[in-house]
């Protein structure tokens, strides 16, 4: 994992701001600021929340110091700036890995009246993010923005365009009066591209999620640190799924993340 002392050291004196100015923001001593930028104290995910405020940045600037400008902390929010119009290139391998975790997970819950795309977009996030959390590797790895209506895997699209009618086929219906869009699986999914760790960890998030409807689970994922610290537009890092709080975390933490 990364430390930010730099990080925070950086951007303060991009914007000339004194360690006194930062620590009265912060609520904190200056002694504790001058700990945090020499990386002798921890920062929380609440501190960090407040940083990336102050600073008029994101928590993936903090987080990625070699992202950092040398210019402003205004430039910087410019530059990280995500278009919503992003194109990822995905490696074919990436998609096939994909294409059999989605099999999974539609054999398994995708005949529920509630798991439609919203749902399943979310179902997604915490499969990757609670992997990432527990075990520092990824599962599928997929990109999320962060948009209105939740993180979006940005692979999706073009996995369903190759599996489309198909492994997949895609259904447009309706829950509760609302309008739906539902997929379903056309085969099994090849349980050989998975691990036995992995299969363990899908089932724990649909044990624990695929219950809940579009407005129960969007509201569950607004309060996951990933989410809160990460702006509008922008792609969801996965280092911040390590200043999680309860009832979130899969492993133990301190009060202090950093």
């Amino acid at each position: 994992m990364v430390s930010i002392g730099n990080s925070i050291r950086s951007l303060r004196k991009a914007v000339g701001m004194s360690q006194e100015r930062l620590a009265e923001l912060l609520g904190v001593s200056r002694p504790t600021i001058s700990q945090i930028e020499n990386g002798d104290r921890k920062v929380s995910a609440e501190e960090l929340k407040k940083l990336a405020d102050i600073f008029n940045s994101s928590a993936d600037s903090l987080l990625n110091p070699l992202k950092l400008p040398i210019v402003s902390v205004k430039e910087s929010r410019a530059i990280y700036k995500t278009s919503p119009q992003i194109r990822i290139n995905v490696p074919q391998k990436n998609l096939e890995k994909f294409k059999e975790v989605l099999l999974y997970i539609l054999n398994e819950v995708g005949a529920k009246p509630n798991i439609g795309e919203t749902v399943l977009y979310k179902l997604l996030y915490f499969i990757d993010f609670d992997y990432y959390e527990k075990y520092e590797e990824q599962l599928i790895g997929a990109t999320y923005m962060k948009n209105s209506y939740g993180p979006t895997p940005i692979e999706f699209t073009k996995l369903i365009e190759q599996t489309l009618n198909k492994d997949i086929i895609k259904v447009k219906d309706k829950y509760f009066d609302y309008p739906q869009t539902k997929y379903l699986p056309l085969r099994r999914a090849d349980l050989s591209k998975l691990s036995g760790r992995e299969i363990e960890l899908i089932d724990n998030v649909l044990d624990r999620l695929s219950d809940m409807n579009a407005a129960q689970i969007s509201d569950y994922v607004h309060n996951d640190v990933p989410w809160l610290t990460t702006d509008d537009g922008r792609i969801i890092e996965y280092e911040s799924v390590f200043y999680r709080t309860p009832p979130y975390p899969l492993r133990e933490y301190g009060e202090d993340i950093y």
